[in-house]
């Protein structure tokens, strides 16, 4: 029996990986790919204030701070208002702010203004995150979430990659486009949403759906309820200390490489690779760990994130900076689908909405203390000093996932397991929903990330 052929083969990875899904899904899909293609204002936000105003870095982590604290309320507003006012209203409401808030942020001149604007686009942006999340486990069945939710990790960061590239070309011929274009990107994907993505939220007085392996801590669906549940909280801390190196990237390193005589075009490129290596990695690397424990894959991913930043002490070219982002990309690729799949076990279905939105709080308190901790440390102790404090908290992230999920290993279903897809069933007519055997004990991994990225 011979071998399938390349383009057989690549056309069956095709089908197996986005077949089968609702239409709805897939404009939804297009929106974040639009928004994420946009997405230049937070990537280039510390060199724009360093490089392009000359304000110091200590500012310019003070800011940064003030669009994570704006970022950190909105996540868990965000949340209860995707479950009580909607998920379409609520998506709609934060993209329209969040257009107005960066052309403000662009025209701001003065400290002040600059500060207030970029708390007001921290509070309207992130508030879109939990509702996005939402209407994705909303519209697709429980079989096919890990799918869904994994294509929309795709999107972000192929728009990531792409943007960042770009806007590094943009920025040389002003800031100002960059602001513009992303204002621009944000409103187009309002309009995607507004046309074609339907309300989901279930009507009120609806019996609730079981979680796919959430433990339904109580009956009620306050945010009470979520804080007291002490091995998710477990979890969220520790992808907290995770995100406080993560962000660095966007923060630290930007002015880093600035201060090291690397133009915005390279810094662009370089940090673009970081969504490029997802998009061409996160599936043979996925396939490469799959029947690995969720312990080994958190400890290596948390290492990977803390020592890839650990080596930027020893950067000083683009070659170099390149090689350390590629690093701390693979341990991203390895923690994140695992650590959502923990996040989607321990979430009732009844209360998504705000689960999501207190698992976003952890990046979104990231992005307001590491770029203030980062520039202080930066400026008061140097390169060495923040780099360094990546690798420590590398490390203590990946001594608590040891003990998490050594502690849950009673009830751990064990890897996220990867669905072969028969070609007969994902060349079914979008909206269908073919079961998959196996796959509900890993339902809604990779739900956000951004959130890790972003």
């Amino acid at each position: 029996m011979s071998a399938p052929s390349a383009p057989g083969a690549l056309r069956r990875a095709v089908a197996e990986t986005a077949g089968g899904l609702p239409g709805s899904f897939w404009w939804l899909w297009t929106s974040t790919l639009v928004n994420r293609l946009g997405g230049f204002v937070v990537t280039f936000l510390a060199l724009y204030l360093t490089a392009g105003r000359g304000y110091s870095a200590t500012f310019a982590g003070l800011v940064a701070s003030l669009y994570g604290l704006g970022c950190a309320v909105a996540a868990v507003v965000g949340g209860v208002l995707a479950d009580r006012v909607g998920r379409r209203p609520t998506l709609l409401g934060a993209q329209l702010g969040t257009a107005v808030c960066t052309v403000l942020l662009g025209l701001a001149e003065g400290r002040a203004e600059i500060a207030v604007a970029a708390l007001l686009l921290g509070l309207t942006s992130n508030a879109s995150r939990p509702a996005t999340s939402a209407i994705m486990a909303d519209l697709v069945p429980p079989q096919d979430r890990v799918r869904a939710f994994s294509l929309n990790y795709w999107a972000i960061n192929i728009g990531f990659g792409v943007s960042a590239a770009v806007a590094g070309l943009v920025a040389a011929h002003g800031y100002l486009l960059l602001f513009l274009g992303d204002a621009a990107a944000t409103l187009l994907c309002a309009l995607v949403v507004f046309a074609k993505v339907p309300e989901t939220r279930p009507r009120a007085g609806a019996a609730p759906a079981a979680a796919a392996g959430g433990p339904g801590p109580g009956n009620g669906t306050g945010l009470g309820r979520v804080l007291a549940d002490g091995p998710f909280m477990a979890l969220v801390g520790l992808t907290f200390l995770v995100a406080l190196v993560a962000q660095q990237g966007s923060t630290t390193l930007a002015v880093d490489m600035g201060a090291a005589g690397l133009s915005s075009t390279q810094y662009g490129l370089v940090i673009g690779l970081n969504g490029l290596l997802i998009v061409l990695l996160q599936i043979p690397v996925t396939r490469l760990v799959e029947g690995r424990s969720r312990a080994a894959l958190l400890v290596v991913g948390a290492l990977l994130t803390g020592w890839g930043f650990g080596l930027t002490a020893f950067a000083h070219g683009a070659a170099a900076y390149a090689l350390t982002v590629a690093v701390w990309t693979v341990g991203e690729i390895v923690q994140a689908p695992t650590s959502m799949a923990l996040v989607a076990e321990m979430s009732p279905a009844e209360a998504r909405g705000r689960y999501q939105g207190v698992y976003s709080l952890s990046w979104s308190a990231a992005s307001f203390a590491a770029p203030a901790a980062g520039g202080f440390l930066l400026d008061r102790a140097g390169g060495g000093a923040v780099w360094g404090a990546c690798a420590v908290l590398g490390t203590a992230a990946a001594a608590g996932y040891a003990l998490l999920v050594r502690g849950r290993r009673a009830q751990d279903p064990g890897p996220v397991p990867q669905p072969v897809r028969p070609v007969r069933e994902v060349q079914e007519a979008p909206g269908a929903a073919p079961a998959v055997a196996g796959e509900a004990a890993a339902a809604g991994a990779a739900a956000a990330a951004g959130t890790a990225v972003g």
